[in-house]
């Protein structure tokens, strides 16, 4: 165990530092110049961010991952379609419905929508869809065919939206779709598809492994969509927290954390709940092993708590600041440092870890852990760049959405369908807590800047429906890559055996 740990640990070191090392490097240059005691804070921060990350990875490999295997497993096992059906679409609906983003996505645009009714109506979105991913699976019907169909269908919702003048919802709609998808939910849902697919997978196991995130991922955004359609339009006006190191000193740091580590149990609680029954029912695992789960879930439990409480206190007011101060100083610095910093902030979260560690292992080491961090590092590098250049430029993020997903949809034609999955998947992993938490308050104070409070809701969100698409692309990329590869090693070959010396050739008589 402490071996592992200190594998972790050191896993998560090589994650937060170049992160920590960037902005601190920034910090003494006049191009977001900070104070001593944010710079204190921000060190701090990545200290615990390093301990949060290790912990979680550690939790992941033995609770939650083990659980939704034996879970997937054993419900395939039990033959019973109708009760997996109903199991899973119970298990999508109460976890997002705990996840503590969406009560903040909830909240932002309470004045024309009613929170309550936006939580729920999202929870069963997810649900519904978790239930129909699993369905994919046992039918082995074709995960392209149903994106293509579902995102032509948002768009369908965005042109209404647009038609009835409360367009300003777009932003918010689509990156609900990778808020939704948390650092809890995505490694048990993955383990959750694997446990699956090794049973009723056939011949394309590796490939119906993947594939229950990206479908999740549609939910949020559909629900959010329908919803606006019957607001009165107009513009959203975001409140601007305080975005201050001091505004988390004393009581308040005391309230963030006894809040935090109950959003943290309450997402724990109902995994708990679904596995105690199941296991009670159909599962009845070792000791030993409901001991090693029990573990890990401590472990994932102090490690999130940790990671959620880092982010909030050192790196959401810390980007607030570098956006604010760098936009004033240049929007080429900004754009610049968007695309760099983007290119490493993917690196420490969390639950993309444990995506690439599921990938390798599905696919037998076909994609390494090494070309997924790649490709996401570039996906994420740009998308952010791309979100610098919309608040700088002004348009609509129909712009880069509407050809985004045309041309990842039309490269999933062309590449093996494993990456197609993968890809889809990887876009709701990207999208993580470090994005919500020092991205976006990056760009809302780079947008405050440049454009008033009032353009927040038009221009500075968007960024998370980017941080999820552009890996779509990228990781498609890479299999289209392979591709050609292949091709090329097989007109190689092809051309030695036509341009090979005749006299070489030994005929037996």
């Amino acid at each position: 165990m402490k071996k592992a740990l200190l594998h972790k640990l050191r896993e998560a070191l090589t994650s937060v530092l170049p992160v920590a090392l960037i902005v601190l490097f920034v910090s003494f240059t006049p191009l977001a110049p900070l104070s001593r005691l944010e710079r204190c804070v921000f060190a701090a921060s990545a200290v615990l961010l390093v301990l949060g990350i290790g912990l979680f990875n550690l939790g992941a490999d033995l609770a939650m991952t083990p659980m939704g295997r034996q879970i997937g497993v054993g419900l395939t096992k039990s033959k019973r379609l109708g009760i997996l059906v109903a199991v899973c679409f119970l298990m999508g609906v109460l976890i997002t419905v705990a996840e503590p983003d969406l009560s903040v996505l909830a909240g932002q645009i309470s004045a024309v929508v009613d929170p309550k009714m936006l939580i729920v109506t999202v929870g069963v979105g997810v649900g519904l869809f978790l239930a129909l991913a699993i369905l994919r699976i046992v039918s082995h019907t074709d995960l392209t065919a149903l994106l293509l169909f579902f995102y032509m269908l948002l768009f369908a919702f965005a042109a209404l939206l647009i038609s009835g003048g409360a367009q300003a919802f777009l932003p918010l709609a689509f990156d609900s779709g990778g808020v939704t998808t948390g650092p809890i939910t995505v490694p048990f849902i993955m383990a959750l598809g694997i446990g699956i697919a090794q049973t009723l997978g056939g011949r394309n196991a590796g490939e119906n492994s993947f594939g229950l995130i990206a479908l999740c991922s549609v939910g949020p955004v559909l629900a959010v969509l329908i919803l606006s359609l019957g607001s009165a339009g107009g513009s959203i006006r975001f409140p601007m927290p305080d975005y201050s190191v001091s505004a988390f000193f004393g009581p308040a740091f005391w309230h963030l954390l006894g809040e935090t580590c109950w959003d943290v149990a309450k997402s724990l609680l109902l995994m708990i709940l679904f596995f105690g029954v199941l296991q009670v029912t159909m599962l009845h695992l070792p000791l030993q092993k409901l001991i090693q789960i029990l573990f890990g879930l401590v472990f994932a439990f102090v490690g999130l708590v940790t990671f959620l409480v880092a982010v909030t206190v050192g790196f959401m007011p810390l980007g607030y600041r570098i956006g604010s101060s760098m936009a004033a100083f240049s929007g080429k610095w900004l754009l610049a440092f968007a695309f760099i910093i983007g290119m490493v902030v993917v690196l420490a979260e969390p639950a993309v870890h444990v995506l690439n560690t599921q990938v390798e292992e599905v696919t037998n080491g076909t994609v390494t852990r090494g070309q997924m961090l790649a490709a996401l590092s570039v996906g994420v590098g740009l998308s952010i760049g791309l979100s610098v250049l919309r608040l700088l430029m002004g348009f609509s993020l129909l712009y880069y959405l509407i050809p985004g997903y045309l041309l990842s949809l039309g490269l999933s034609f062309f590449v093996p369908k494993l990456y197609t999955a993968i890809a889809f998947d990887s876009g709701g992993v990207a999208s993580g807590p470090l994005t919500s938490s020092f991205i976006l308050p990056m760009t809302i104070g780079a947008c405050v800047a440049l454009r008033g409070a009032d353009a927040v809701m038009d221009f500075a969100f968007g960024v998370v429906a980017l941080v999820a698409m552009t890996p779509l692309i990228t990781i498609q990329a890479l299999g289209f890559r392979s591709i050609l590869s292949r091709i090329m090693r097989e007109n190689a070959a092809i051309r030695r055996i036509l341009s090979a010396d005749d006299a070489q050739i030994i005929y037996f008589k």
